[in-house]
């Protein structure tokens, strides 16, 4: 096993950073020192943790720019969009503790005479976070921020592709002064991470990751009964229906296809169009697709930066290439796009049509800039394709008709429904996926209750 981590640069494939691996010792010592911290954490009073936890936000934001800069060198997203994840960070913390007085309040009830009766949420113990790169702080702020909110201890385990965004964390809440061992980070191999979740320490764990790191989880989690957030893949669908604002539908589902190279676990990755706008649909997102600038993202003016890695890219090539073999056709000429060759993270995007559900590109989730589109004959075809998933984590509907469209909203399997919209988390509502997408829940009010436990209190006081 490997005693270091070492993070190839999209950019240009060197080493961008190197850092030891904990090892089993290291991940006692963080237990320990998380142990040792939680209770004191947890006592203090929610306003003073809020305090101190609102000043590593400032501390955070304040730092943006070199941020920003770090995301592009260690996972590709050109910088004219790498500053968008800060502002995502900002909104998504400074959300949850606007909303913690009122989520962790206990609910008390009053309707029975002689008696005083009330439910608190009360924090876990320690929490692990494991994070993954391709929105690297706004996947760990999900859970990071709401945990110590409510009185945990985090420890962090962020990806080898990203490894100084938990060092960035550490870094914020240490210059506000949250106490030492409340929040921790560790860099550890894929069975260390499995034994940290696994430790009986370990009172819950918030994973953002494939299907089969979620299956990962449980299982590792099974002996110490710990709980488990998991939020996994997508395979997202939209549908444009017939009254739908095309040229709105056009510019926001081409941006939800191929913003971040694709690689969004809420990302666009099918769409299925009333036959009746389906070629002036069509049209129109290859259009906007062919405006695309492939290239460095150090180039301001690039707008579709490289995949993660060269093997990523061409598991969507392969994915392309399948979808035409059983008779899809690709509609975007690749020697349009200079930067793009096999062999490297650079790959132009791709619109598929003539596509079925007998293609994996329909079926199988798409972590690359390729979007496959189909025409419906009614609302009734669908949603039935819409649900012909194993996924279900969001589902959008471009329509003038918003009571139509909270109709079918009823009848999709999903976390999230759309209108008019798509590829986009607001603080305020449940994060959350059904199916192969994941399970529990996070931001918004609702996710406090992952990251708390209840405990009554049933008193009977003297008349």
């Amino acid at each position: 096993m490997a005693d270091t981590l070492k993070t190839i640069s999209p950019v240009d494939g060197r080493i961008y950073v190197e850092r030891p691996l904990a090892d089993a010792a290291g991940i006692d010592r963080a237990l320990i020192a998380a142990r040792a911290a939680q209770p004191r954490w947890g006592s203090r009073s929610l306003g003073d943790r809020c305090e101190l936890l609102a000043r590593a936000v400032d501390a955070f934001v304040a730092r943006g720019p070199d941020i920003a800069a770090e995301i592009t060198w260690q996972m590709g997203r050109p910088t004219a969009h790498a500053p968008g994840e800060i502002r995502g960070f900002e909104e998504r913390a400074r959300y949850m503790l606007k909303v913690a007085p009122e989520a962790l309040a206990a609910v008390v009830l009053s309707d029975k005479a002689g008696f005083r009766r009330q439910i608190k949420r009360v924090p876990l113990g320690v929490v692990a976070v494991v994070a993954p790169w391709n929105y690297p702080y706004l996947t760990a702020v999900n859970a990071v921020l709401p945990a110590l909110i409510a009185g945990n201890a985090v420890i962090l385990k962020h990806s080898h592709q990203t490894p100084l965004c938990a060092e960035r964390f550490l870094e914020a809440f240490a210059s506000a002064g949250v106490p030492a061992g409340v929040f921790q980070f560790l860099h550890l191999s894929h069975d260390d991470t499995a034994r940290l979740m696994g430790d009986s320490r370990i009172a819950s764990v918030c994973f953002t990751g494939s299907v089969a790191g979620g299956r990962a989880v449980v299982a590792a989690t099974a002996s110490g009964f710990a709980t488990s957030g998991l939020e996994l893949g997508g395979k997202d669908p939209a549908y444009v229906r017939v009254d739908a604002n095309l040229a709105q539908a056009i510019d926001t589902l081409t941006d939800g296809a191929f913003f971040n190279a694709g690689q969004s676990c809420c990302g666009i990755k099918r769409i299925y169009v009333a036959a009746a706008r389906y070629e002036e649909f069509v049209a129109g997102v290859v259009d906007l697709a062919e405006k695309y600038r492939l290239g460095s993202p150090l180039d301001p003016q690039t707008t579709l930066g490289p995949m993660v890695r060269t093997s990523a890219a061409e598991a969507v090539r392969a994915q392309v290439r399948e979808a035409v073999a059983r008779g899809a056709r690709q509609l975007i000429d690749e020697r349009r796009f200079a930067a793009s060759a096999p062999g490297t993270p650079y790959l132009a995007p791709q619109v598929l049509v003539d596509v079925d559900h007998s293609m994996a590109i329909m079926r199988e989730e798409t972590f690359g800039p390729a979007v496959g589109i189909m025409k419906v004959a009614s609302d009734q075809e669908a949603v039935r394709l819409m649900n012909d998933s194993e996924f279900g984590l969001t589902a959008t509907i471009f329509s003038t008709d918003a009571a139509r469209a909270e109709a079918l909203g009823d009848e999709l399997e999903t976390g999230t429904v759309f209108l008019n919209r798509c590829d986009y988390l607001d603080p305020a509502l449940a994060w959350t996926g059904v199916k192969n997408s994941g399970r529990g829940c996070t931001l918004s009010r609702v996710g406090f209750e992952q990251l708390t436990r209840p405990k009554s209190y049933h008193f009977k006081v003297a008349p």
